[in-house]
């Protein structure tokens, strides 16, 4: 895919679309003024002139669309970005019109009173109806949409194909190979990880919990109660942390590890295996395994099937506070566009969210197939709840994995107390 035809046709499109205002009045703020300055906070990522590039060109095209309107852009770092929106929902006349977010961000945002519900508007847009359906539920609380998804992240398997070649190994095809042909490769190399896993990877072990049939929390008239507990999530939380084992991967090694722990050690040639994202492929073309792996989706339970991952990534959404309501939605809406998310793949990687831009990235970029495959074969997204975010900065799934892994509690006491103290912030967020 080449960045140039995309970005001219991109820049003769929102010239052309450019919609007459619709007023409506669901924002905190009694204006819709139709001109002005817009302001956009973005997240600073590794490398951010590419983004800076696409992002510019669709400025340009908005403002020429609207006269009167200028916009904005300002780059926020994503690990203050907490503390920058409690004080934009705090102080209106300092936050910004448009804003990108991450996804599991929603609910407590929507809670905060700081997001707009754009139902009405996410429901005209043409583009709307190719949104991935994970992807349309991280934008919607209690049946209501407050942004539009950006780009969509999943993870996959990476595996070494120069030891997988020495070995006579195949690519596993349910969870039990991958287990097996773990400890083979640990038996036959064991200065590597067979499968280097992380006690702190809550989305690199979901996947198993959610192959043998559990769930993180079930929902029932708008309120969350905690499953981490039932029979069918502990299988998996047992199938999970009985790969932290010296045959494997020792867990005074890997019970520490996060996410970017196990794809950097995958990276720097010292595992046979990882899971990882469509977002670590730069990380690891730039380590010493570049040219010498492959990725395949993480099979499942039954042979052939693929285990349900994580539909991560980040959403662009409007405050409630903007006094410019009709612009701001359409800017979302340009941003969040197929035409932009294509042109943010092609110099980013951002998965789109949009199910046909997406499969023609996976046919000219044989790279992102497997997590295509992985995104169709149906994803999971976390509770839509405000007690998320206190579940999840309080690490009450990675401290349940470390319990199992170190022996300090079982399986089934480890999950239980995870339970309680998720519904318990369930209970606290109404």
């Amino acid at each position: 895919m080449k960045l140039s035809p995309r970005l001219t046709v991109l820049l003769t499109a929102l010239a052309l679309t450019a919609c007459a205002p619709q007023t409506s009045s669901n924002s905190s703020s009694d204006k819709d003024d139709t001109s002005g300055t817009l302001r956009v906070w973005l997240f600073q990522e590794v490398g951010n002139k590419p983004k800076e590039k696409v992002v510019d060109s669709v400025v340009a095209a908005f403002e020429k669309a609207h006269d009167g309107t200028k916009v904005e852009v300002e780059y926020i770092p994503i690990d203050t970005r907490a503390q920058r929106v409690k004080a934009a929902f705090n102080d209106p006349a300092s936050a910004p019109d448009v804003m990108e977010y991450g996804n599991t961000d929603t609910a407590g945002y929507v809670k905060d009173g700081g997001l707009l519900d754009v139902t009405q508007e996410f429901g005209a847009w043409p583009e709307a109806k190719d949104t991935d359906p994970t992807a349309r539920t991280s934008v919607t609380v209690d049946g209501k949409v407050y942004g539009a998804p950006f780009y969509v992240g999943v993870r996959a398997l990476y595996y070494r194909t120069d030891v997988f070649k020495e070995l006579g190994l195949q690519p596993p095809r349910t969870m039990t190979e991958l287990a097996t042909t773990a400890r083979k490769i640990r038996a036959a190399k064991p200065e590597l990880y067979g499968l280097v896993v992380g006690g702190a990877y809550t989305y690199g072990a979901m996947p198993f919990v959610w192959a043998d049939g559990g769930e993180i929390a079930t929902a029932e008239g708008g309120s969350y109660t905690s499953a981490i507990d039932s029979a069918e999530a502990q299988k998996g939380i047992k199938a999970y942390t009985s790969l932290f084992s010296d045959d494997n991967c020792p867990a005074a090694k890997c019970a520490g590890f996060g996410g970017n722990d196990t794809v950097s050690a995958f990276a720097a040639g010292k595992a046979g295996m990882a899971i990882g994202g469509d977002f670590s492929h730069a990380a690891v073309e730039a380590g010493k395994v570049k040219g010498k792996y492959a990725v395949v989706p993480l099979p499942g339970v039954a042979s052939g099937s693929i285990a349900p991952a994580f539909a991560g990534g980040n959403n662009i959404g409007v405050l409630k506070s903007t006094s410019h309501r009709t612009l701001a939605v359409q800017l979302m809406e340009q941003l969040a566009s197929k035409k932009t998310q294509g042109a943010l793949f092609d110099v980013m990687g951002f998965l789109p969210t949009y199910a046909d831009v997406r499969q023609q990235a996976a046919e000219e970029e044989p790279f992102v197939k497997p997590f295509v495959q992985t995104l169709s074969s149906g994803t999971k997204f976390v509770p839509a709840s405000p007690a998320w975010s206190q579940i999840d900065s309080s690490l009450v799934l990675p401290t349940m994995f470390q319990e199992v892994i170190s022996g300090r509690k079982s399986v089934a006491a480890a999950s239980k107390d995870a339970a309680k103290k998720m519904n318990d912030a369930f209970g606290s967020a109404g």
